[in-house]
């Protein structure tokens, strides 16, 4: 399977779902499939056919589950149409949809980018508190996976977790003494040009988790305020652009730059470490390592009912969404290792996950993460009314002439 991938707190992203139901994205009452209207049922009336996008490569985690729930209950889903678009591209497919009346995609599984951006135009349906007594898996999250699921106001159902980064990875034959400092970092930019890297961070997990986590590493003022705490990141960024020839528009770029040599230093987190040296994509032998005042800054991927859905789509999105957040499915998360750990419910072992990760785990995966994430703060990233702001500054102010196709 490909790699195509892909974050304070909930009085903000509450407040700002409100602003936004109301100056946003229509509520669209027709949609494809029946009326969005009324009482939502326990399950439909006529099983639907399902139409997924996927814009945080979340699908490498649960299309198992969600086939599993299909081939199980056809009288709730009857098939599944799988999409996949960059999550730049969300707002604008979801709003021509929502705009001629017409919502054909009844699920969404996305990273906190296209979330926020979501919240930002108002076009998801509030979940919650309405149907979390359907959600019975939610009562179980771990604490940071519950952390990031107010992160999400009422708009998503976090369906995987993992502590992601900011991680710097190498090539040890490449780089011999590893940068374990932001000034090592921008030393070593600064007499290796061009090969210090990271994707842009509206369209990159590791990219975006790199910008929200330098404010800690760098003893910023409020790490919370991109616009008004940043001002040491800010500076940060841009003397390092000095060095970066161009920023890829997705993370896959930077892991083959590592492994063809072109870059040496490139921003990863747990999942973009382990998953690629499962695939091939780069040298099994590739380190990782942190920067000094590092914290985890968490990431979670979410689902969310576009509004317009019907009624009998959202029953059985609900339907699916319980099912996915059982221990049992919750164990397909694992993978091989992409957002590691992946399972987002407590009472999850790698040795309940199927034997293809657990393989996959133990040939690639690091003894070192697990002190790593015992021993290192965990931070929610920024509530979506902050990360669009951040990323709208980064476009300006740091990436502008610089972000290219792969």
């Amino acid at each position: 399977m490909g790699i195509t991938r892909r974050s304070a707190l909930i009085a903000a992203a509450s407040s700002l779902l409100t602003v936004t139901a109301a100056c946003g994205a229509p509520d669209n009452s027709g949609g494809s499939g029946g009326n969005s209207d009324g009482e939502v049922p326990d399950q439909p009336k006529k099983a639907v056919a399902l139409n997924i996008l996927d814009v945080a490569g979340n699908l490498q985690l649960t299309q198992g589950m969600i086939d599993e729930f299909v081939e199980k209950n056809p009288d709730v889903i009857s098939r599944v149409t799988y999409s996949k678009s960059p999550a730049p591209e969300l707002v604008g497919k979801i709003k021509a949809q929502q705009n001629a009346d017409r919502v054909d995609i009844g699920l969404v599984l996305t990273g906190v980018d296209g979330l926020a951006a979501g919240i930002d135009q108002g076009l998801w349906l509030d979940l919650l508190p309405k149907f979390q007594s359907r959600l019975t898996g939610m009562s179980n999250y771990l604490a940071p996976a519950a952390a990031m699921q107010k992160l999400a106001g009422n708009a998503g159902v976090t369906v995987t977790y993992y502590p992601s980064g900011p991680l710097l990875e190498y090539l040890p034959a490449t780089v011999a003494t590893p940068p374990t400092s932001a000034d090592q970092l921008l030393a070593y930019a600064k007499a290796h040009p061009g090969k210090v890297q990271y994707a842009r961070p509206s369209n990159s997990g590791p990219g975006r988790t790199f910008l929200m986590g330098l404010p800690y590493i760098l003893g910023d003022k409020d790490p919370k305020d991109p616009v008004n705490g940043w001002d040491k990141t800010w500076a940060y960024l841009k003397e390092l652009n000095q060095y970066v020839d161009y920023y890829p528009s997705g993370t896959t770029e930077t892991m083959k730059n590592l492994a063809n040599g072109s870059t040496h230093v490139i921003a990863s987190t747990t999942g973009w470490d382990i998953n690629p040296r499962v695939l091939g994509t780069v040298p099994k032998e590739a380190k990782v390592t942190s920067l000094q005042g590092f914290h985890w800054v968490t990431d979670a991927h979410y689902a969310v009912i576009p509004k317009g859905a019907s009624t009998d789509t959202q029953a059985a999105v609900l339907a699916l969404l319980a099912f996915m957040l059982t221990p049992q499915q919750q164990a397909k998360a694992y993978d091989d290792g992409y957002f590691y750990p992946g399972p987002a419910v407590q009472g999850v072992n790698l040795s309940d996950a199927p034997q293809k990760s657990q393989d996959a785990i133990r040939d690639y995966g690091r003894p070192e993460y697990e002190s790593l994430i015992a021993n290192n703060p965990t931070e929610v990233p920024l509530d979506a009314k902050a990360l669009v702001a951040a990323f709208d500054r980064w476009d300006r102010e740091i990436g502008s002439g610089k972000v290219k196709q792969g």
